[in-house]
């Protein structure tokens, strides 16, 4: 049986990353698969933990200290490491020293100073510049990361620490085409860089059992259109464009507007505050803020809502989020930024804003497209279904398998195991 430990910085589901593992790791086995999780921190503490097999060994470097833990990963003997980031080039490079290893990008792991790929000033704008030592340069006047010039040159540190850690992968795993060029641009070798998209979550890799279409009665013809937002709520994340797009939505579709929003976030009380002042202003929109779900909460609210929309400025390496509303016939709608396209196909299960810089009325325009037309919203919910059953579970793992099978060699860890990068 193949041994594989999976590599992370939380044990817990906090963002996309985990989610990914929760819904692998517990699948692993009926692929003939043992694995072993090791992990820097087990927090926060309110995040529920990542689902794994009942029998597999957990190593977690704040409770047992580093060098235990790779005397452990060690002794486990790992025939390879399947790495998906972690917050310690130190601990990364010495763990890369035992076994093979695979990375799954989940970020912009390497390729940019502060992991958003994204100017925020004057305005939000995606960045399509190679990560180095020009990034320095624009740190500040683009509020890359913010104004602290100590954290610039940390950020800068681990992120080159990372870019020349990269050499030492046998190969990297990006979800998307648009990180599949973004690594490309940086120097890896196009063998060495596999597309495999996100996988739906769900432990038994089936799709939910309901309908695939929705009650004809929605759009404009419905008392009042019900629209979803679930994320973290960061200025990258577009929440502030969202609620100044409300109004025009209102006004467009000509009937009231509910959003929910689910998650939380360094701006939860900017955002609940202009929530309040748009509420006054317009009696026909209603805000509700309802804090981070898990994912029957979240089922829920994807089956009694008529909307997804992802208004993320920056380019989200992928967006699994919307293949999530898709299972229950949930359209989406979004900035055409990043990986989204992947999976949002325009006039499909949703629409794209595709107007250039992002602006609260082009996102408006695109959720009124998406929901005006009672017809053709019931083919955006039946595209919607459609399009997400091609991302199950199974289809992934074993994607996965047939990946791993040709370059895996146990007990090779000879140079030419490791990632070719072009010249530079």
């Amino acid at each position: 049986m193949m041994r594989i430990a999976i590599v992370n910085w939380t044990s817990r589901k906090v963002g996309g990353a985990e989610i990914y593992l929760d819904t692998i790791a517990s699948q692993l086995e009926r692929f003939g698969v043992s694995i072993a999780f090791v992990c820097e921190v087990d927090a926060p503490e309110n995040r529920a933990r990542i689902s794994l097999p009942r029998d597999c060994p957990i190593w977690c470097v704040s409770t047992l200290g580093a060098t235990s833990v790779l005397r452990l990963l060690r002794s486990w003997q790992p025939d390879l490491l399947y790495c998906q980031g972690l917050s310690s080039p130190v601990l990364e490079r010495e763990m890369l020293r035992l076994a093979p290893a695979m990375l799954f990008a989940h970020g912009y792991y390497g390729t940019c100073i502060s992991g958003a790929k994204t100017w925020q000033f004057p305005s939000s704008r995606v960045c399509a510049k190679r990560f180095g030592w020009r990034c320095m340069l624009h740190y500040y006047p683009h509020r890359c990361g913010g104004l602290n010039p100590l954290t610039a040159v940390n950020q800068y540190r681990r992120q080159s620490a990372r870019l020349e850690t990269l050499r030492r992968y046998r190969s990297i795993i990006v979800a998307s085409e648009h990180m599949r060029r973004e690594y490309l641009g940086h120097g890896i070798a196009h063998n060495h860089i596999h597309k495999l998209p996100m996988p739906l979550p769900g432990r038994d890799g089936r799709l939910p059992d309901r309908q695939t279409s929705r009650h004809s009665l929605h759009g404009i013809s419905k008392i009042r259109t019900e629209l979803l937002f679930v994320g973290r709520m960061h200025h990258l994340k577009g929440g502030v464009l969202l609620l100044e797009a409300l109004p025009i939505v209102s006004r467009y579709l000509r009937h009231p507007v509910r959003l929910v929003l689910a998650g939380d976030g360094p701006e939860l009380l900017i955002w609940q505050k202009l929530a309040k002042k748009i509420e006054v202003g317009n009696p026909d929109i209603e805000i509700e803020f309802v804090g981070w779900r898990e994912s029957e909460a979240l089922a829920q609210m994807f089956d009694s809502s008529d909307l997804l929309v992802v208004p993320s400025l920056c380019p989200e390496t992928f967006g699994l989020i919307g293949l999530e509303g898709g299972i229950y016939g949930l359209p989406a709608a979004a900035f055409d930024v990043g990986g989204i396209s992947e999976w949002l196909h325009d006039g499909q299960n949703g629409h794209l804003a595709t107007d250039g810089r992002p602006t609260a009325a082009g996102l408006a325009d695109t959720i009124a497209k998406c929901v005006a037309d009672p017809i053709h919203y019931s083919d955006l919910c039946a595209g919607a279904v459609e399009i997400a059953q091609n991302f199950t579970v199974e289809q992934h793992i074993q994607s996965l398998i047939d990946l791993i099978k040709p370059t895996y060699h146990k007990n090779s860890f000879a140079s030419d195991a490791a990632v070719a990068l072009r010249p530079l």
